[in-house]
């Protein structure tokens, strides 16, 4: 089918076009209606309808590939892999939500997950869709105080943690922080159930709040647990993102919907069919791990390979021999983790047999042209950028080889899926901007299914976060966009990283974009300095790849040249400095608002996500020497 034809029925005829959609999943009661948007920007989706994520997840796979591999993960930290059928992947869960249930989990209940990319991390989340509960990942290691935002906002029953993570060999103790967040909870503390992978060194007198897993689960092995079948729209999960006002924001995913979303989209867009196997490198606590990880694959009846590591250790080639050893169809990655593989021998890039390996996606942040075309020409396959949010839950801009490609111009991520209704328009009027202007990229309500339903508790936040920025009522992703005479959309950055030089706005997209041409340049970020004269002036902070046969001043002055050639004089950095690494937070993304601010010499800001404390030292002992221009 031709895609114009596919994503005009979706817009058009939205109720007829999910109701096919809807086929996709098992269902036990049937939704009696398709679409409730009676009361704007809120929408239900497949109204009366009643099915469970745990299901359709695996119940409905073990007749027809019960022995098929449903989860392998593997640990380059530990060096351990599991691998589990989805007859056994089945027996997992239900002792896990047998687990929940003794300790008093029902319908409801909220269940915050402290654990890393492990298999009951796995476990964990599909025991809680299995029984009703509303789980909320949090990703591992995040410090204290989040974790403890998290605790008081959702206020979970129960809080299950590993003793510990590893990352770059080295090994990150969870309790403390469990203890430190616990403390600092202003609730009656939840029941602690430690996932204990014997990684802490020292083991501390545990709280008689702690209860060990392993032990509850042999109580537990061979129990079955019924389904809890859960109305369409009654919450799925909480997924929480940053919030303007410091407290995080409670994403609150549906049921039916985003089962609907994950079974469409995992083959029509990732174009990974029953028994194919997905690469998802993301953590499961951000939103690409619970739905590219775990919920996607699975429903889709494919195997989910689950990572715990970096991608260059034990070396840059672990990512590509995974591929050759499970013959991955389709990966799916950050531009960052690209860049830091782009600082290493290319070689690596060849060494493996990844014949099968048929697309790579790279979504979380703006993918840069120069990026893209080196791992396009190291691979040999096609690159498919796509834009999302933890709200959207699954892409919103993209390509869709699983039913038509269309051409990939890079530093698109290309046309909208099926359902979003989408538009970029002029932050001042209101008014649809044209091809090749500037705009803030919104989309139509009502969302398509999978998309965030509201802000956990408060729909006045949801309202006021996402649909008070125009009228009429749209969503707003608070992203600068372009879209070309073809309907490619190119996202140009955060509203708020926006540059005025001089009265000229210019993203710090455009401008890093500029600055990565250069063929020396790994990674580049650009931030917004105040000037007397200007307003405004872009300061750069770059990393070279190995083996640059320049100095860092040479660097910097074709840095500049490239800037002026591409964007002309009134982008040009005021500033370039280069650096050994760029501060990022665990996921991997850059933290620009902190380099600022010490640009600016002022407070960096919360630094609780700050991945390498040694980055960010990196950058003042920069900013102390002066720039290298």
């Amino acid at each position: 089918m031709r895609y114009e034809d596919f994503y005009r029925r979706s817009i058009e005829q939205p109720e007829s076009f999910w109701a096919e959609q809807a086929r996709l999943i098992h269902w036990h009661t049937p939704p009696r209606q398709i679409l409730d948007a009676s009361q704007p920007p809120f929408r239900r989706w497949f109204v009366g309808g009643t099915t469970n994520l745990c299901y359709n997840a695996l119940d409905r796979h073990l007749a027809e590939r019960g022995e098929q591999l449903a989860l392998a993960a593997v640990s380059s930290e530990t060096g351990l892999t599991r691998e589990l059928s989805y007859r056994e992947l089945h027996r997992e869960v239900n002792a896990f939500a047998a687990v929940l249930v003794s300790l008093g989990v029902e319908r409801g209940d909220r269940v915050v997950i402290y654990l890393p990319n492990i298999a009951e991390a796995v476990f964990a989340m599909l025991a809680c869709a299995r029984i009703g509960a509303i789980h909320s990942v949090v990703f591992g290691g995040f410090a204290a105080h989040s974790l403890a935002l998290r605790i008081d906002d959702a206020e979970p029953k129960l809080l299950i943690a590993a003793d510990a993570g590893m990352r770059g060999g080295k090994t990150i103790p969870y309790l403390p922080l469990v203890e430190a967040a616990l403390a600092e909870a202003k609730l009656v503390s939840p029941q602690v159930l430690v996932v204990d992978r014997g990684l802490a060194p020292q083991r501390s007198a545990r709280s008689e709040r702690y209860l060990d897993y392993a032990t509850l689960r042999a109580r537990h092995l061979g129990d079955e647990v019924p389904v809890a079948w859960l109305e369409s729209n009654e919450p799925s999960y909480l997924l929480y993102t940053s919030g303007t006002t410091g407290k995080p924001k409670g994403i609150q995913r549906d049921v039916g919907g985003y089962a609907v979303a994950m079974a469409m989209s995992i083959r029509l867009i990732f174009d990974v069919a029953p028994g194919q196997v997905m690469f998802s490198t993301s953590d499961v606590g951000w939103a690409v791990g619970h739905s590219y990880n775990v919920y996607g694959p699975l429903i889709g009846g494919a195997t989910s390979l689950l990572y715990e590591g970096l991608p260059a250790h034990p070396d840059p080639g672990v990512w590509w021999r995974l591929c050759e050893r499970y013959g991955v169809r389709s990966m799916f990655s950050s531009p960052t983790a690209i860049r830091v593989l782009k600082k290493q021998d290319a070689a690596w890039l060849k060494k493996y047999d990844v014949s099968a390996l048929k697309w790579l996606f790279l979504a979380g942040e703006p993918l840069d042209e120069p990026t893209a075309q080196w791992i396009t020409a190291g691979l040999g396959v096609p690159v498919i950028d796509n834009y999302w949010q933890t709200e959207t839950g699954w892409p919103a801009i993209t390509l869709m080889p699983g039913l038509e490609l269309k051409p990939v111009k890079f530093g698109s991520p290309g046309l909208p899926a099926p359902g979003y209704r989408l538009k970029v328009i002029d932050e001042a009027s209101g008014d649809e901007a044209a091809p090749g202007e500037k705009g803030v990229l919104v989309f139509e309500p009502p969302l398509p299914p999978g998309c965030l339903s509201t802000v956990w508790r408060d729909d006045a936040r949801y309202v006021a976060s996402y649909f008070e920025h125009f009228k009429p009522l749209l969503y707003s992703s608070l992203d600068w966009a372009i879209r070309d005479a073809d309907g490619y959309t190119t996202i140009l950055g955060r509203t708020d990283d926006v540059i005025n030089v001089a009265g000229h706005r210019l993203g710090t997209r455009e401008i890093e974009e500029s600055v990565a041409a250069h063929p020396g340049v790994a990674e580049a970020a650009v931030v917004g300095v105040q000037d007397e004269l200007k307003g405004q002036v872009p300061v750069v902070f770059a990393t070279l790849r190995q083996g640059v046969g320049e100095t860092p001043g040479q660097a910097a002055a074709g840095m500049r040249r490239c800037v002026v050639e591409q964007l002309g004089s009134i982008a040009r950095p005021a500033r370039i400095y280069v650096v050994n690494a760029l501060p990022k937070t665990r996921s991997g993304k850059l933290l620009r608002r902190s380099l600022q601010a010490l640009c600016q010499q002022a407070d960096p800001g919360d630094l609780s996500t700050l991945d390498d404390p040694a980055a960010l030292d990196e950058v003042r002992r920069a900013l102390q020497r002066g720039p290298d221009d």
